[in-house]
């Protein structure tokens, strides 16, 4: 198999032990058909080289990548779904395929969806629609391009089954995809555990946790090992639950078998990005009481954090648990303060002016109803953008009352360094977005002349999107 010097298999999950994961096998598919590689990201674990069969190969068939995993491993864990326990869950239509390690000599995952029954499968038939795998790459690549920490469509492969689905026209075509993710360790994870009062194997995974995800930790002699590690991922989910904020994305469904212990976002279903500011705003059609709606994804990333907390009782004191989960809204504050200013693309003034210029930005887009993504676009850089954003479509939104605190506190700010604002992303009249609205059509072009041009193009806009921002979110 051609692979660069930078390919570096791993084999760490199997450390682990065989409580933590069943071997499993891929489902046979009648068809390959290859409709998405990430070429970033397969540079970046030094699988760019490979020819597309050799692709469909390992991401269609799932043939071993050489001193990888020897065989595909159906990951075990319970989880609170809409808060209600659910001990029957696990990976039931998807695995971990492989790992590796990145240019930076990160661990990484490759884990699937729609790649076949396991069994963990709950009498469901394992399978992925096209449209869903299509839907994924999309929320994926958005958030990225928007600094989210997220996980990365990786391959998008089309199957050849024709699938029964109540939320989708039927039959409809199937597709498998393939995910690169720091971690597939969840919180659920932990939960099945604790379920099995196993406190070994709950030891031994904060031990693989933190040596594995978390090794610039620093941990003495008289360090809880819980503790620090409870730390660490609460800090990690305030920081993400910020940003999916700051991005107006609505994740749909935040069980707690959806929360990785990396922080990392990953497993997009039901999502939405907000057409306007609307804190009640949900993504998935059957959360009728709105548990997981936008205003709600902090205190629902909480709520996670404490089930999380509960598992660890055996191996640390409730009240220095109770003390860590509790600097959570402190910590998500401070986070959400430095999403929206990285968001804007402006230099930070502190931790005050920073508040403020989140708590303006916020009460304008209530006050005024724009679009929730014209802002950040047009005023991308803060004052240097001034002239194009009054020149905009939305100059008229700029001269109302409620814009006059913004653009007081964007006129003292530089932009952040490293941004271009004469990268060509700018120079688009709008923004680069995924409303609901543009999704359904370009997914109308696939499933009505099967005409994929208007995607190929959007992933290509929102790699150029992600360029355009690289500097500004990093700062």
């Amino acid at each position: 198999m051609p692979v660069s010097p930078t390919y570096r298999p791993a084999t760490d999950h199997l450390s682990l032990g065989a409580e933590f994961y069943d071997p499993v096998q891929a489902a046979h598919f009648p068809l390959h058909i290859l409709r998405y590689r990430n070429e970033r990201a397969a540079a970046s674990v030094g699988l760019a080289a490979l020819t597309d069969p050799e692709w469909v190969r390992h991401f269609g068939r799932f043939e071993p990548l050489p001193g990888s995993l020897p065989q595909p491993l159906a990951l075990r864990y319970h989880g609170h779904q809409f808060r209600q326990y659910n001990p029957d869950l696990g990976d039931g239509r998807g695995f971990l395929f492989a790992q590796l390690r990145d240019d930076q000599g990160r661990l990484l995952d490759l884990g699937t969806k729609g790649s076949g029954r396991t069994p963990w499968s709950r009498g469901g038939d394992g399978r992925l629609t096209l449209k869903g795998g299509v839907r994924e790459i999309l929320a994926a690549s958005m958030l990225g391009a928007l600094g989210v920490d997220t996980s990365r469509a990786f391959s998008l492969i089309e199957t050849g089954e024709e699938l029964t689905r109540g939320d989708e026209p039927s039959p409809t075509r199937s597709a498998v995809l393939v995910r690169l993710s720091h971690s597939h360790i969840r919180i659920g994870t932990f939960q099945r555990l604790a379920a099995h009062e196993d406190v070994e194997s709950i030891s031994a995974l904060i031990d693989y946790v933190l040596t594995t995800y978390y090794p610039t930790l620093p941990v003495s002699d008289g360090d809880n090992p819980a503790l620090v590690m409870f730390r660490a991922i609460g800090e990690r989910v305030a920081r993400v639950g910020a940003q999916w904020m700051a991005a107006g994305f609505v994740h749909g469904v935040l069980n707690t078998d959806n929360i990785a212990i990396t922080g990392e976002s990953f497993d997009y279903g039901p999502w939405r990005f907000l057409p306007r500011y609307d804190p009640n705003f949900t993504a998935a059609y059957f959360d009728h009481g709105g548990l997981y709606s936008y205003g709600r994804q902090p205190q629902a990333l909480m709520w996670n954090l404490a089930r999380l907390a509960e598992c660890l009782l055996a191996l640390a004191p409730h009240e220095a648990l109770n003390e860590i989960l509790s600097r959570f809204p402190e910590n998500y504050e401070t986070e959400l303060d430095q999403a929206w200013r990285r968001r804007l693309g402006v230099a930070s003034l502190g931790p005050e002016s920073d508040r403020d210029l989140r708590l303006a930005v916020t009460e304008f887009l209530v006050k005024s109803s724009i679009p929730f993504h014209f802002l950040p676009y047009d005023w991308y850089g803060g004052e240097a953008s001034r002239h194009r954003a009054d020149a905009s479509a939305r100059a008229t939104y700029y001269n109302e009352p409620s814009f006059v605190p913004v653009r007081s506190l964007l006129q003292s700010r530089a932009p952040a360094s490293g941004v271009d604002l004469g990268h060509a992303y700018f120079g688009a009249d709008a923004p680069c977005d995924l409303l609901i609205e543009t999704v359904e059509s370009l997914w109308s072009h696939v499933a009505e002349g099967d005409e994929w041009e208007p995607l190929r193009n959007m992933w290509l806009r929102l790699e150029s999107m992600a360029d355009a921002l690289a500097a500004g979110s990093s700062s």
